[in-house]
């Protein structure tokens, strides 16, 4: 067996650091998820059908079709509107906004497990988690469209 080289040493080095970076990269920094992982559980999106009945039903129609000045919450323009955008920018703007005759008067849970039913409607898949009502665990969940 021969004497590893100064050079092959230095380069088994640099592999196992280039490795250890990937690494910590990996499980230190959080991975974005999106509408397409589950973001939702189904019994959160039956609160949320409780929720949309009694406080925006009247306004986006039973069926999130849209009356009036209320547009649909679930076509193809809502999905196309929120794409790429992060689950916390429809939650504020739903928790600030929303319902149109007392705005701001859902809590966040309400809000969460309204967007769940929405997302429901859109034909997410639900998980087994439920969608958080906390900004920061929001901002890193994206609404994408369509399934890549």
């Amino acid at each position: 067996m021969q004497p590893r080289s100064h050079e092959t040493t230095k380069k088994n080095r640099r592999s196992f650091s280039c490795l250890r970076v990937f690494v910590v990269a990996f499980v230190l920094v959080p991975q974005i998820r999106s509408t397409w992982d589950g973001v939702f559980t189904d019994a959160q999106a039956k609160r949320g059908e409780a929720v949309y009945a009694e406080r925006c039903a009247s306004c986006h129609a039973p069926d999130l079709s849209g009356l009036d000045q209320a547009p649909a919450l679930a076509d193809a323009d809502f999905r196309a509107e929120w794409h790429g955008l992060s689950l916390n920018d429809l939650f504020e703007r739903t928790r600030i906004s929303m319902p149109a005759d007392k705005p701001g008067s859902l809590d966040g849970k309400q809000v969460a497990d309204v967007l769940a039913f929405v997302l429901q409607k859109n034909d997410f898949p639900s998980g087994a988690s439920e969608m958080p009502a906390e900004s920061d665990l929001l901002k890193a969940l994206t609404f994408v469209a369509k399934r890549r």
